[in-house]
């Protein structure tokens, strides 16, 4: 091994230390590893930023506007709904929700079909009185599968596309995945309509909603008043007229000062009490204790006010700050009222608990800014069903532009590149998209990840890095058939992906598996299309992939659950994928 090859490999396993660590954005450790590629001279200075004017990057972007004025859009939605009531059997619900989130994700980015199916979901399960459990993990591995079917459908996809197209000069087409990635999405939608079963119905716990994501625990803030009723009365005589399913938790008297919530304690005019319950309870104890909510404002209008309950996303701006660190309702006039995480009792005062993924959160504000709000910080909606967010009375052209797009692609009238650049630009154009939610939907960090992650990758191949590593691989393959050598690719891409981001896999793992098969004399194409299968297959936790950490909460879901159904459904993917690659994708 060569000094260069072992900064290399040195780089990229301290990179990959550093993204199971999960200490620092996955963006800012990309600009951290090119940055130290560069000092240590794996990568030229000439070719540091060739990422950032990658096909990749652009085809990546534009994908991410054409999804989101897809979401935009409601077109799925307003179809499922209509087509829904007729639909009785939870299995045949399952079947619906998940084959629309599996196809809808072959052609956005699969975080943005799952979003726009999960209120559906949630009140197709509470009209049929099911578990919502039965139905997210599913559709968010539907999502995962969906995204195998194109070349666009993920991130790997495209970024295997380019390593075999610098490879033979010829990259992947739009529909190279299809055959492989469609059978692997029927049979593993056939699975999910029958293991759904091994997933935890948390009894009737689960049933609706409110109950699948623990409401019971919602944590607000009230004051007393001279008008309250309970001044001068106990804690105990405050938790009667919530008939006992409301709690006082913490007593912060008017001077900052915390005092322990005992059941003989008294209130005072101007203490603050933080109360814990389910939203019936809490009203209760507001509303018969004429308490006043932290949040309340003096002349506040009560025109067009409402709230909402919604789940925070892995990307809102909320995770890790508090409301009052945001000063949330002086910038935009939106209040929280309470918040709800599971397995936690909160101590802090509400406006200083510092908020996480997967909380949910009920807030209050004006209807008509609410729905934008929402969008704009990665808020999912779960409760004002009447709340139509975002839907575009251009319903249908973003999907006649996507179609035209991927016609264009299809008849070799343009590259993908072009082709998508050109949607998103229409989307914007003709108004299925704000500008503002264009550049919102961009997602920064994805991208400055990519850019920094192609040189860096592209030292393994360069200092010889990957010719070392494939002999390796090459030398524990001698004795396996060819099947086992394909199989070898593809759960070492499964095994990777949990770790770090699917994209960050394929970077890595891509070279390595073409010169694997290089070394092996096989034909490239099978392995590198088992790495973007690999890579788009993380089953087995919550926290591989944005889907699968955006079902946790409102599943009710625990870390272990996820291997419960991913484990199977991943020994299924590989059974299924290596005959089928070998059948396509010849090895010799």
């Amino acid at each position: 091994m060569t000094l260069p090859q072992g900064l290399s490999f040195a780089i990229i396993g301290l990179m990959m230390a550093a993204f199971v660590w999960g200490r620092f954005r996955y963006d800012v450790v990309a600009v951290g590893a090119l940055l130290a590629a560069l000092l240590a001279g794996v990568v030229k200075p000439a070719d540091a930023f060739s990422g950032f004017s990658d096909d990749i990057v652009i085809i990546v972007g534009s994908a991410l506007v054409v999804s989101a004025a897809i979401s935009r859009s409601g077109l799925m939605a307003a179809a499922v709904q209509r087509f829904a009531p007729n639909i009785s059997s939870t299995r045949a619900q399952l079947l619906l929700l998940v084959g629309v989130v599996t196809v809808l994700s072959a052609f956005v980015k699969n975080v943005g079909a799952l979003a726009i199916m999960m209120p559906i979901a949630i009140q197709m399960a509470r009209r049929s009185g099911v578990s919502a459990s039965l139905f997210l993990m599913p559709m968010a591995f539907g999502s995962l599968l969906g995204g195998l079917m194109t070349q666009i459908g993920t991130s790997p996809n495209v970024i295997v596309s380019r390593v075999r197209g610098e490879m033979t000069g010829t990259p992947f087409t739009m529909f190279d995945f299809t055959p492989v990635g469609l059978t692997l999405a029927v049979v593993g939608v056939c699975f999910l309509a029958f293991a759904y079963r091994l997933l935890p119905n948390r009894d009737r716990a689960g049933a609706d909603v409110e109950e699948a994501i623990e409401i019971k625990n919602y944590v607000t803030e009230a004051r007393v008043t001279e008008e309250t009723t309970a001044v001068a009365k106990t804690v105990r005589d405050l938790a009667a007229l919530a008939s006992g399913d409301a709690m006082v938790t913490s007593i912060v008297d008017a001077r900052g000062r915390r005092r322990t919530p005992m059941p003989d304690a008294k209130l005072l005019e101007g203490d603050a009490l933080l109360i814990e319950g389910d939203p019936a309870a809490l009203d209760r104890i507001v509303a018969r204790g004429k308490l006043k909510l932290a949040s309340a404002r003096a002349g506040e209008p009560e025109t067009d006010i409402g709230s909402v309950e919604a789940i925070i996303g892995p990307r809102s701006s909320f995770v890790g700050a508090s409301a009052e660190r945001l000063s949330l309702f002086h910038r935009t006039g939106v209040d929280l009222l309470a918040v709800s995480r599971r397995d936690k009792r909160f101590t802090e005062r509400l406006h200083e608990i510092t908020l996480a993924a997967g909380d949910v959160i009920l807030l209050r504000g004006d209807r008509t800014r609410l729905a934008e709000l929402l969008r704009e910080w990665d808020c999912l909606p779960l409760a004002e069903r009447e709340l139509h967010l975002g839907i575009s009375r251009r319903g249908l052209l973003p999907v006649l532009i996507l179609a035209g797009a991927m016609l264009a692609t299809t008849l070799s009238l343009t590259t993908v590149p072009v082709a998508f650049f050109t949607a998103a630009a229409l989307m914007v154009a003709t108004g299925s998209l704000p500008a503002r939610d264009a550049y919102r939907s961009l997602d920064a960090p994805i991208l400055v990840m990519l850019a920094a992650l192609i040189p860096v990758s592209d030292s393994v191949r360069t200092t010889g890095a990957a010719d070392l590593v494939a002999g390796w691989l090459s030398h524990a393959a001698a004795a396996l058939p060819p099947y086992g050598a394909l199989a070898l690719i593809l759960v070492a891409a499964m095994a990777v992906t949990p770790f770090l981001n699917n994209a960050a896999t394929v970077l890595v793992m891509a070279p390595i598996a073409a010169q694997f098969a290089t070394q092996l004399g096989f034909r490239p194409d099978a392995f590198l299309m088992a790495v973007a299968i690999g890579a788009g297959c993380d089953f087995l936790t919550p926290i591989g992939h944005q889907c699968n950490t955006l079902v946790m909460g409102p599943g009710g879901y625990r870390y272990g659950d996820y291997a419960r159904l991913g484990a199977p459904l991943s020994l299924l993917v590989v059974l299924v994928a290596v005959p089928m690659l070998m059948l396509v994708w010849p090895l010799r």
